[in-house]
């Protein structure tokens, strides 16, 4: 899908109306949220519980790792300066949920590394990375416009985002269930009004993190988990409809990440641009298994976390060309290393993600779907 977005996207055939590439954007969250719905609906709260700590280490020491190995690999074989290149480093760090959600769906439905949480852990992991990524490349283009920029103040936003985001969630999950159960609706119905509920969540979040900071999608994905906690058997036949609207979803959203690409752009790096992705990416295996340390994982289960934590695609593709919009000095460079890691660990992460499942992960006999 991506490569065919690449191909009759703008930069390619240019086959995609204007009009649909102007509105790829909003397209492109909406589908976002689809996917953190399905995740809140595919998440079991006390396989969320038992793996809390190992998940929380997931969504923060990877992608620092990474982030500041990029940032060092691309001060010193792309000549960027290290402000810049910290830019850079936050827009590459990034995985992408739009890749890896679908996948470790798939291993729940069949019961695949349940025992252990591993799906979940990768799940919650990753919808908190992006924040983590987000704060801190924020951080970074702050201090390159010369904005005073309190570090201590931002290193308490994240979990504060993060909280409030929680609690929106909780609150917009606990209306919608009192909603549910208080008139008749038709699950088709339902799943019309949890969809825009969630895009509603998304939009004031964004208004409101110009004074409070709000990780609204985290909200979106606590949507999905308290319908289901509350109301077991009307989650999963919300769940199954929210599987066949992701059918289309999936088609528009990498179709049109895949139309942002422009191949041009890469010709440029060379072997040195790559070499800087695939550093971040060994110092993020590096971050992993550090986060998993202490846990009950085996060897092979720990391989399988470190290949479902490669893709990037969704974080890249929307904020790749901010630094180049804002002025950045190297907004090209950076533009075109967001483009390079989406081509380069999209695929790669999706059948290294698969394939190691297949291979590492156990089936739970025991385990019950939510």
């Amino acid at each position: 899908m991506l490569i065919l977005g690449i191909i009759i996207g703008p930069h390619g055939l240019d086959l995609i109306s204007k009009s649909i590439m102007e509105i790829s954007p909003d397209l492109r969250v909406i589908a976002l949220i689809i996917i953190l719905l399905r995740a809140g609906f595919g998440i079991n709260l006390e396989s969320l519980r038992k793996v809390g700590m190992t998940a929380v280490k997931m969504s923060c020491i990877p992608d620092i790792t990474e982030g500041f190995a990029v940032m060092l690999a691309a001060h010193y074989l792309l000549g960027l300066p290290l402000v810049e290149a910290g830019i850079l480093g936050f827009v590459i760090a990034a995985v992408s949920p739009a890749v890896i959600v679908p996948q470790m769906l798939s291993f729940i439905e069949r019961r695949m590394g349940t025992a252990k949480g591993i799906p979940t852990i990768i799940l919650t992991g990753a919808s908190v990375d992006d924040v983590v990524s987000i704060t801190l490349f924020s951080v970074f283009l702050g201090i390159y416009q010369g904005q005073q920029v309190n570090l201590l103040v931002e290193a308490i936003g994240v979990p504060l985002s993060i909280l409030i985001g929680i609690v929106s969630g909780l609150a917009m999950g606990l209306s919608l269930v009192y909603l549910f159960r208080r008139f008749s609706i038709r699950n088709s119905e339902k799943t019309l009004i949890i969809l825009g509920a969630a895009i509603l969540l998304k939009n004031a979040g964004d208004i409101i993190s110009a004074y409070i900071p709000v990780a609204a999608l985290i909200g979106v994905m606590v949507v999905g988990l308290v319908i289901l906690e509350r109301m077991p058997d009307t989650g999963m036949q919300l769940s199954k409809k929210f599987n066949k609207v992701w059918i289309f979803a999936e088609i528009l959203l990498f179709v049109l990440v895949g139309g942002q690409v422009d191949i041009r752009l890469i010709i440029q790096l060379g072997f040195a641009g790559l070499a800087v992705i695939v550093l971040g990416l060994a110092a993020r295996s590096i971050g992993v298994l550090m986060s998993l340390k202490g846990s009950d994982l085996n060897l092979g289960e720990k391989i399988f976390c470190v290949a479902a934590y490669i893709p990037k695609a969704t974080v890249q593709a929307a904020v790749g060309a901010i630094p180049l919009a804002a002025g950045v000095a190297a907004g090209e460079t950076i533009l075109a290393m967001a483009v390079l890691a989406i081509i380069f660990t999209a695929p790669l992460g999706a059948m290294a993600t698969r394939v190691a499942g297949e291979k590492f992960l156990t089936v739970d006999e025991d385990y019950e779907r939510p």
